[in-house]
């Protein structure tokens, strides 16, 4: 008992020293596992699993009815969403002081769930001023005007070093199947996807009944539309070497129909192709809403949203983990609560 009295004092100290209960972030339960996956077998019957997800998740006292399952994109694991690369709270915290259990995954063949099937080769790529144009933080190695990234060095050192390699070939069925497997384990939930974790989502979909809500930041590739009605721009190669859209039958199509889906788009996206690796990005608007009147006049609730219209400028291709994040948070709550998802 006095053991008990004493650790409650401790807290309710700490409590006072100049921090206003609103900011204590109180957690219920926290935990992580592994999931989805396959098991191989050798001809001895020796045993290996692989391929599965790696999760870990936070429930904050009295959650709201539905977690959020955050999904990374190419070359990042959950740190996407976690502390930002110049030391503010990441949409990880942001969302879990709003009341939101979250689940940080990292995606087969990623991270923690480097466990791949496949036999691979890893060699450095010198490529991270490509991924600073990619990710319109600005035109290496100057950054945009008025950017929302830190112009500290240690940012974009932090920034550098939250990309991990994948462990084996990209494989969106062998992604989507470890998301589905996820959202089957926790009952509904809303998936806030980013990037490569757009095509992710989209697949995710088809193959689990609980998502109620798709969030997308910046999705590119694999966009589904129906058979022989995909848009000319939809058929361009990406400098990935594969089509911005993927044709699907009709009645795959209409299953975007059946929740609410938002995606977002940042700044700096120009109207000419002199750049291909910024411009990608603008054609990726440019589609995304053409999918969206698709969809929309089918019976959808699809909405894009290109910050700069609604108020937010400089935004890279990391709006979660921008100098205004809390403000791109805000707008996803304004969503969820507007489609009664919070």
């Amino acid at each position: 008992m006095k053991q008990t009295i004493t650790l409650l004092a401790l807290l309710l100290a700490l409590a006072g020293c100049g921090k206003k209960e609103q900011n204590i972030l109180a957690i219920a339960e926290q935990g992580s596992f592994a999931v989805g996956g396959v098991v191989l077998k050798d001809s001895l019957g020796r045993t290996y699993h692989g391929d599965h997800a790696y999760v870990f998740y936070q429930k904050p006292v009295d959650a709201r009815k539905y977690p959020l399952v955050f999904a990374h994109g190419v070359g990042q694991f959950s740190k996407t969403w976690e502390t930002t690369p110049d030391g503010r709270e990441g949409f990880q915290n942001i969302f879990l002081r709003r009341g939101y259990g979250v689940y940080l995954v990292d995606q087969p063949r990623r991270g923690n769930a480097g466990r791949g099937t496949e036999t691979v080769t890893l060699s450095p790529a010198f490529d991270e001023e490509m991924w600073f144009n990619r990710f319109r933080v600005g035109i290496w190695p100057d950054y945009f005007e008025g950017v929302q990234f830190s112009r500290d060095p240690e940012a974009l050192d932090q920034y550098f070093r939250q990309m991990t390699p994948t462990i084996g070939t990209t494989d969106f069925e062998v992604y989507s199947d470890a998301y589905a497997a996820l959202c089957d384990k926790i009952g509904p939930a809303i998936l806030v996807t980013h990037s490569q974790g757009g095509p992710v989502g989209w697949n995710t979909l088809l193959k689990t009944r609980n998502l109620k809500g798709i969030v997308s930041y910046e999705p590119g590739g694999g966009i589904p539309f129906p058979e022989g009605q995909m848009p000319a721009e939809a058929q361009v190669l990406t400098l990935s070497k594969k089509t911005e859209g993927v044709a699907v039958p009709m009645e795959t199509f209409l299953e975007y129909t059946k929740i609410p889906i938002v995606i977002y788009y940042g700044d700096n996206l120009p109207e000419t192709d002199e750049r291909p690796e910024i411009y990608e990005w603008t054609r990726r608007l440019h589609l995304m809403r053409e999918w969206a009147r698709m969809l929309n006049e089918r019976g959808g609730d699809v909405t894009v949203v290109h910050l700069p219209e609604a108020g937010l400028h400089g935004n890279t291709h990391f709006p979660m983990s921008d100098l205004n994040n809390v403000e791109v948070a805000d707008l996803m709550s304004e969503w969820l609560h507007e489609k009664g998802l919070d």
